[in-house]
């Protein structure tokens, strides 16, 4: 091992220890499942707002959003970023304070129990449904995780990709288990820090080794579409492929997807003062904008980088950070030290990620199937147990499915996200502002947008060029049109229900 590795190594190891000790603090201040899962509702408002984003981002940030940009240019990834951009402020806009005093008013810890509760659904079959989407979801998404560690640790230092998952997910979910909610909160709002410096510094040493902006532009510009908004470029042709309107609101579409992510989400609830939403709205869509701006630019930058001689052409290019970072560590020990706090970035990346998305899928299993749908009465100590042995088994499983070492972070993340969006989104928004919305609705419209995402994907797309769009579009529109045309042919809710959501309503 090179002096540079060791000193990356070294600056990781410090790192990931942080994250376990966090961890192991948080365990005594978590006495039950209400803690573990939800903070005790205790979130200040920059925690919220650097958790929130840092879970959402996970390894696409400094992984799969460069890699797209490096490859057909700013069209594609840019419309992305736009719409998550959109999303992000909206759904901190609209969704974050009515969920967070609509969930505290009813006693809900987790997104099925919401939606459970909000209905009144006694059989809690709403609530299984929840849960089983989101364990579907989650496992995929998790695995993309361990998949962005093994890829790192494997371009980095030559260890055996599947080492490299397996360690990394057993520190996820060491720290995770031990401090639950709080503990991947605290961790977040650090994730997001190291997150951002490392974005700063590989856009500045990427150009410098590019021969500055004038030569990174320059090369952008020699390269058709590259720049364009409305045509991607194509690296077999050397030519560029339109990129129309259908395909730009489909892309878009990804904002969509915020309003229902578990996750995200699970940070509205747990808000300790529902007052200072707004600045953590502003802080939370600035940090996102910038972020995502810094990542397309760092795709731009690596092919001026390898058009300058100072990289060689990418295999994978989603190595693309990684591989400016090995660069920068063979300039002397002090820049070896920094390319380790880059690396650490990436793993703050997908471990803000996944710790989050371990929670919210463990919670689902153990607090809404087992606990909701099959009874089981566990004592407080019996629950935060099965909780965390839960916790455990999905991640094993998302090992499992991330054990191809050439699966892509960005395409698992992409069903996953459209999944969430399709299942949750339109019953989150309905369950929110609509109170002629009931249960029948909500079951259904939850099952309808959840299969789009898979029929859409894997049998619509594929039957002509136009219907070739983002599975999330078609399938959000699906779930949203379901749950109300449902709705207003099955019965109105009951008084009940519509005095708490009057209730919710009317808080400020």
């Amino acid at each position: 091992m090179t002096t540079a590795q060791i000193c990356i190594m070294i600056v990781m190891v410090v790192y990931l220890a942080m994250m376990v000790i966090i961890g192991a603090l948080y365990s005594k201040r978590t006495n039950n499942v209400g803690d573990f899962y939800l903070g005790g509702r205790k979130l200040g408002p920059l925690v919220t707002a650097m958790s929130a984003e840092a879970s959402d981002m996970s390894s696409w940030l400094l992984m799969g959003l460069p890699g797209v940009a490096y490859v057909t240019g700013i069209c594609d990834a840019g419309w992305t970023a736009i719409g998550l951009g959109v999303g992000t402020y909206f759904n901190w806009l609209i969704v974050a304070k009515r969920l967070r005093n609509y969930s505290a008013n009813i006693g809900a810890i987790t997104i099925p129990d919401f939606f459970s509760i909000r209905y009144k659904e006694k059989k809690n079959i709403l609530m299984a449904i929840a849960a089983i989407i989101i364990v579907i979801f989650f496992v995929p998404y998790t695995a993309s995780g361990f998949a962005a560690c093994g890829k790192l640790f494997g371009t980095l230092f030559g260890v055996d990709y599947h080492i490299a998952m397996i360690v990394s997910a057993i520190i996820i979910v060491g720290y995770t288990s031990l401090g639950g909610f709080n503990a991947a909160s605290t961790t977040d709002l650090i994730q997001s820090i190291v997150m951002t410096v490392a974005l700063i510094v590989v856009l500045v040493f990427g150009i410098t080794q590019a021969g500055g902006w004038d030569a990174v532009m320059t090369n952008a510009q020699s390269l058709k579409g590259y720049l364009s908004m409305f045509n991607l470029h194509d690296t077999v042709t050397g030519g560029s492929n339109a990129y129309g309107p259908l395909k730009i609101v489909s892309t878009m579409a990804w904002g969509l997807g915020y309003f229902g992510m578990p996750h995200i989400l699970l940070r509205f609830m747990a808000i300790e003062n529902p007052d200072k939403i707004k600045l953590s709205r502003r802080v939370a869509t600035v940090w996102v904008v910038i972020s995502m701006s810094i990542g397309i630019l760092i795709g731009v930058v690596g092919l001026g980088m390898v058009a300058n001689n100072a990289l060689t052409p990418l295999e994978d290019s989603e190595t693309i950070v990684i591989q400016i970072a090995n660069l920068l560590s063979q300039n002397g020990i002090g820049l070896a030290l920094v390319a380790g706090v880059i690396i650490a970035g990436i793993l703050a990346c997908t471990m803000s990620t996944s710790d989050s998305q371990l929670l919210a899928a463990s919670s689902s299993v153990s607090e809404n199937i087992l606990g909701g749908l099959f009874k089981l009465d566990l004592s407080e100590k019996a629950k935060m147990v099965v909780a965390r042995v839960v916790l455990i088994v999905i991640a094993v499983i998302g090992v499992v499915i991330a054990w191809d070492s050439n699966s892509s972070v960005f395409g698992i993340v992409s069903f996953a996200w459209a999944g969430f969006g399709a299942a949750f989104g339109p019953v989150m928004l309905l369950a929110l502002f609509w109170k002629r919305s009931n249960k029948y609705g909500a079951i259904a419209g939850m099952i309808a947008g959840g299969s789009m995402v898979f029929l859409w994907k894997y049998v619509i797309a594929g039957l002509a060029d136009i219907l070739n769009v983002y599975e999330l579009l078609p399938a959000f529109i699906t779930g949203l049109v379901i749950n109300v045309v449902v709705s207003l042919v099955t019965a109105k809710p009951e008084k009940e229900i519509d005095d708490e959501f009057e209730a919710a309503k009317a808080m400020k």
